[in-house]
């Protein structure tokens, strides 16, 4: 298990400042993904054995620098949110709970299928406090009220957005855009064209491009936005990944100047569906395939989506036959 992280030039200079907890095995693996007969080269960067117990996948590199932050702060509990099915939700109870931090969430409702209602079952298991607001609107109107509700003293929660996506739980991707970069001066894969990802909530898509960038690629990052209920486009990613390239210098790294923009960093629509956790036809094709042709396990709320999208732009030649990377997000245990 890595020690530190792969800002390593600057970590003498972070380590106060930043703290970071390592809960990972990295780096995870690539490999060519030739079983679903792309057109361009197609490599798999699987996030799904990324964690150390309990749940795994992409939500877990951000953790690593926001639990030690929670506990720099002296709260005692984290208050975050997200919907019924959700995966960051349990990845935080599971991994506060064995750092002593209690987990609060508020869960929005969605779509229920199988996945979901199992789910449901093990944040219940979790120990996490769990709310139902129901709605956006009535989560906004509560907030006041969980966060009274979960301070301690004169302590409030630790409050996190959705999937973590702060500027610091983005710094858990620009790590992983650190480890393909070294991965592809390693020699291990080609450098891409694209790295094609589920967009959630926009830590995941905003980090690696910063990473990305820091180390010298030229990929860009294409962003298959899942959820409709934040804004997610292009601008606002970029924006995400400044903030934490700034949270960085203030705290004392030595950076290149990157100059990241929305072109940097492109998102894809039209695989949404009807709404976030709504299954789609090309969704459910895409989970499909991966199962029997490559032995992939996705799910039907980010990473099938993410997966018909790319199959989709492939076939209509959207990559020009550059390399590309399709980094599976999802974390089953």
């Amino acid at each position: 298990m890595p020690s530190r992280p792969m800002l390593h030039r600057n970590w003498p200079v972070l380590a106060d400042s930043l703290p970071y907890l390592p809960l990972g095995d990295g780096p995870t693996p690539v490999r060519l993904l030739d079983e679903l007969g792309f057109r361009s080269p197609v490599w798999l960067k699987d996030e799904s054995g990324y964690g150390s117990g309990g749940w795994g996948g992409n939500k877990v590199r951000k953790l690593e620098w926001l639990l030690p932050q929670a506990r720099r702060r002296g709260s005692r509990t984290i208050l975050t949110v997200g919907g019924l099915g959700t995966n960051w939700g349990l990845a935080a109870a599971l991994y506060a709970r064995e750092q002593g931090l209690d987990v609060a969430l508020a869960l929005i409702d969605h779509p229920v299928d199988a996945h979901v209602r199992a789910q449901l079952q093990r944040l219940r298991a979790s120990g996490a406090v769990l709310h139902f607001p129901r709605t956006k609107t009535r989560l906004v109107l509560s907030l006041p009220w969980l966060v009274a509700r979960h301070t301690h003293g004169f302590t409030p929660p630790y409050v996190l957005p959705a999937g973590g996506s702060s500027p610091l739980g983005t710094l858990g991707y620009v790590e992983c855009g650190l480890e393909l970069a070294d991965q592809v001066a390693r020699g291990l894969l080609p450098e891409p064209g694209w790295i094609v990802t589920a967009v959630g909530s926009g830590g995941t898509a905003a980090g690696l491009a910063l990473g990305l960038r820091l180390a010298g690629l030229r990929t860009r990052v294409r962003g298959i936005v899942v959820n409709d209920t934040l804004r997610l486009d292009s601008a606002a990613l970029a924006g995400l990944a400044g903030k934490s390239e700034a949270l960085l210098r203030v705290r004392g790294a030595d950076l290149p100047q990157v100059g990241l923009g929305p072109a940097d960093v492109v998102t894809e629509r039209g695989w949404l569906g009807a709404g976030y956790a709504h299954p789609t036809a090309p969704g459910a094709r895409a989970l499909q395939r991966a199962a029997s042709e490559a032995g992939l396990e996705l799910e039907s709320t980010y990473t099938a989506k993410a997966l018909a999208a790319l199959i989709a732009l492939d076939a209509s030649g959207r990559f020009g036959g550059e390399p590309v990377v399709f980094l599976n997000t999802f974390g089953p245990r």
